[in-house]
């Protein structure tokens, strides 16, 4: 695996994912309908086309798309439309372009050889039930219009599966740290924490995470790209956690001491769309790369705030262990 494009690469996890890719020294092509961001600027082996994966296909950069896929050696599909909580007025639009036509657009266009690894999310599940993490082959159970539309890439990719194609979905579990999105719970404690302003918790502090740190996500896709010969028989998804639940409260109280700061909780109504618990069964993960994601909680916090006041204050951020 030499040459990759990886879609969503301005993304969170997507920007984590190209870093990891280079510093194994893999020439990447980095596919975005943003430009390139500012910590990927420099490093050798790194291309970008600023593209809509769902552009009519008379458009010149289309073109040169479909060309990339069809030479390269894999690809990791990380472009989507995030948001459990998004309830804007085009938000389901965009779910079923962002999240499913792209999906389509990617599998068409790549040869059925090449290795397709496609990044869904542990929303699909509903939840952890039964008292134990979800595995893999549980019944999927989606709530709102994210999971659904997640739940309709998959079957996608089922289709191609079915039909001798080589891909994987992976299911990652609430991704934290560096460059994490604004609307997720704990970019957006750190901003109210440095604020002044309450926590705002959904539903209960007692309910929980397993939570990712997203540099270990990254480094644990990349090595399933490289195992690519072994997803026909692995299962047609994996999931990407660490088996380790964290609650609310915890989370919460890792910001306050991060940040150094004494702001309440709050806490209030959670949406139908908010499970209880999420929590990854991480056997088939272990046996395909032979890690698991492990996550320390006040040191990853700790990571995410640096990397917040550094780019507040315009400076690079002090290096955190992780």
């Amino acid at each position: 695996m030499s040459h990759v494009v990886v879609t969503g690469a301005a993304g969170f996890l997507g920007g984590h994912v190209v870093e990891a890719l280079l510093t194994r020294g893999h020439h990447v092509l980095g596919v975005d309908r943003a430009p390139i961001p500012a910590h990927l600027r420099g490093p050798d082996g790194l291309g970008w086309l600023q593209q809509d994966l769902t552009a009519q296909p008379h458009e010149v950069d289309r073109a040169l798309l479909a060309a990339a896929l069809r030479c390269t050696d894999a690809v990791l599909h990380l472009a989507g439309c995030p948001g459990v909580r998004d309830a804007a007025a085009d938000v389901e639009h965009r779910r079923q372009r962002d999240n499913v036509d792209a999906t389509v657009a990617v599998l068409t266009q790549t040869p059925c050889a090449t290795p397709v690894l496609v990044t869904s999310s542990s929303s699909v599940y509903g939840g952890s039930r039964w008292s134990r993490p979800s595995l893999e082959g549980d019944p999927l159970e989606p709530r709102g219009g994210y999971a659904a539309s997640k739940v309709r890439a998959e079957k996608l990719c089922a289709q191609r599966r079915a039909a001798g194609g080589a891909v994987l979905v992976v299911r990652p579990f609430t991704l934290t740290g560096e460059r994490q999105r604004p609307d997720m719970a704990l970019a957006r404690w750190i901003e109210a924490a440095r604020a002044g302003r309450p926590l705002q918790v959904f539903g209960t502090p007692t309910r929980s995470r397993d939570i990712t740190d997203v540099r270990q996500a990254a480094e644990a896709l990349v090595r399933l790209a490289h195992r690519a010969d072994d997803w026909a028989t692995a299962g047609a998804a994996v999931n990407v956690g660490t088996g380790q639940a964290h609650t609310l409260a915890a989370l919460a109280e890792a910001v306050r001491t991060a940040t150094d700061s004494d702001v309440p909780v709050v806490v209030e109504p959670a949406a139908p769309v908010e499970v209880r618990d999420t929590l990854a069964d991480t056997r088939r993960l272990a046996s395909l790369v032979g890690m698991v994601p492990h996550t320390d909680l006040a040191g990853l916090v700790a990571r995410q705030v640096a990397a917040r006041d550094a780019h507040v204050s315009g400076h690079e951020p002090v290096e955190v262990p992780a």
